[in-house]
């Protein structure tokens, strides 16, 4: 079994200080060690969404190192000449230099900003091993379009021969996914690292729970460790959301919130497209186009494409699927990527408004109207998950299965909720299909029968050769061998602890 993670706290108050990211920290620390080694300097790239915890995981590093350090965090809108100027401080400020070191640093940034700014930090870095930290770096380069030139320029010159670590962290993901692409300067100059949020048992142990709790906490949180870190170790998700819509400033709301704020500051389309997907429920691509319009109509065509594929690949906020079978198929539906942020949408953003308003008894019923029917769709892209994860290693009863999705028609009648195969989205072989049900009550011999004659349906599918799989929330009422395979909550939460 993985190591669960851990949980550090501190003595006098019991607070939990750093939790998991063994697996991160580990190839960080693998870095120093290299850098320790050779004397030579390494970059890594961390991109992550905002509140994964980028910044709290290299402070936990440079706290753990025990080296000397400089951890800058740029301001969106600064100018170059001021974001230089606040490096400056940062850099006389941090335990990176000595007194001499700091009587070498001029007492005003450079004239020409960043270049010269990077070239005073080359020289007065200490030769033994440290480490330097460009927090929100994204913000720099919308300062200094030559940002990353002369990054590239001092780094191959001055500061690669270091021994340093040079941490460069973003949350706008294209572009920090672009800065190191291989048409950029800094292209093969930096490894690479992206950090999501929690999987669903580092989850399961920040909050102290299991099976079908677990999963509901995963989806309430979404993973992300500044509201996991407000769960209260073996509370259970229904006290947890009592607990906290009563509370106006609970990171519950402020986490999505701020993000939309971010990502989003003023309201335009793609705003609306997303809130459509979320709040509205709008899966495909002319329910989207209808619900993001105005009073001019739908939103056109060649205005949505542009945007999904932006929100998409670009943003990673929308997340899309496609029929997984042996035919191509141009049918899509698209969700929100966060759950977190998908359950703020469609539910807590109302039950905000209504606390803020001291009306917090309707806000529970609410919450308590939508939620059951909001888990049930919410929970499929786990259950889909925990499944790949399993069959690729080996645990499930089919071989050469690497991919788990759904499938429908164009009618979504049927909708088929599992199926698995050895690609996507074209498959050349259905290993098995699936359905679900995480609603109160069994799977049962109804459901099965559904199962049994929508199965045939999925280009690919051999009855007799290709298999059956059952998911349940409340266990499974089914003759002995119906099926080839059933899973419940506690078998999702493995799939990731194994």
């Amino acid at each position: 079994m993985a190591d669960w993670p851990e949980v550090r706290c501190d003595l006098a108050s019991g607070a939990p200080m750093f939790v998991g990211r063994r697996a991160e920290l580990d190839l960080l620390t693998k870095n120093l060690e290299r850098i320790q080694r050779t004397g030579e300097g390494r970059s890594v790239a961390i991109r992550g969404r905002r509140q994964v915890g980028k910044s709290r995981l290299v402070q936990e590093l440079c706290d753990r190192s025990g080296l000397p350090y400089c951890f800058y965090t740029a301001v969106k809108g600064a100018s170059s000449t001021e974001s230089a100027g606040q490096f400056l401080g940062a850099l006389r400020d941090s335990p990176l230099l000595t007194p001499a070191g700091r009587d070498l640093l001029p007492s005003q940034p450079p004239s020409g900003s960043w270049g010269d700014m990077l070239r005073v930090l080359a020289g007065v870095l200490p030769d033994t091993p440290s480490i330097v930290v460009l927090d929100e770096m994204p913000w720099i380069s919308e300062q200094d379009a030559t940002f990353g030139g002369h990054l590239q320029v001092t780094w191959d010159r001055l500061l690669s021969r270091k021994p340093v670590l040079l941490l460069l962290l973003g949350s706008d993901l294209h572009m920090m996914q672009r800065f190191t692409e291989y048409d950029r300067p800094f292209y093969g100059r930096a490894a690479n690292m992206i950090l999501g949020p929690f999987n669903l048992a580092e989850t399961a142990a920040v909050t102290g729970l299991s099976g079908a709790d677990a999963i509901d906490a995963h989806l309430i949180t979404g993973g992300l460790p500044g509201i996991c870190l407000e769960w209260s170790p073996g509370a259970l998700p229904g006290d947890f959301l009592t607990a906290e819509i009563a509370n106006k400033t609970s990171a519950l709301f402020t986490v999505p919130e701020q993000s939309l704020a971010s990502e989003f500051p003023a309201p335009d389309t793609a705003k609306r497209v997303l809130e459509a997907v979320g709040g509205t429920g709008g899966r495909t691509f002319s329910n989207i186009a209808a619900a993001a319009g105005d009073r001019a109509g739908p939103v056109s065509s060649g205005t949505l494409s542009p945007l999904l594929h932006r929100l998409v690949d670009d943003k990673q906020i929308l997340a899309v699927d496609r029929p997984l079978s042996t035919k191509p198929s141009k049918l899509a539906q698209y969700r929100i990527a966060d759950s977190n942020l998908r359950l703020y949408l469609a539910i807590l953003r109302d039950v905000h408004q209504l606390v803020l308003r001291d009306r917090t008894a309707a806000a529970r019923t609410t919450l308590e109207a939508r939620w059951s029917s909001w888990r049930g769709n919410a929970v499929e892209p786990i259950i889909r998950d925990a499944l790949a994860i399993a069959a690729g290693d080996g645990r499930l009863p089919w071989s050469d299965t690497w991919e788990v999705g759904g499938w429908w028609n164009r009618q979504a009648n049927p909708e088929i909720d599992l199926v698995g195969a050895d690609r996507a989205p074209i498959a050349s072989r259905i290993a098995f299909a699936g359905s679900f049900k995480w609603q109160d009550g069994p799977f049962d011999r109804r459901h099965l029968d559904d199962l049994q004659r929508h199965a045939p349906l999925i280009p690919g599918f051999e009855p007799g050769v290709s298999g059956l799989v059952v998911v349940s929330r409340s266990g499974a009422d089914l003759p002995v061998g119906a099926v080839d395979l059933v899973w419940g909550p506690d078998d999702i939460v493995q799939a990731w602890s194994a």
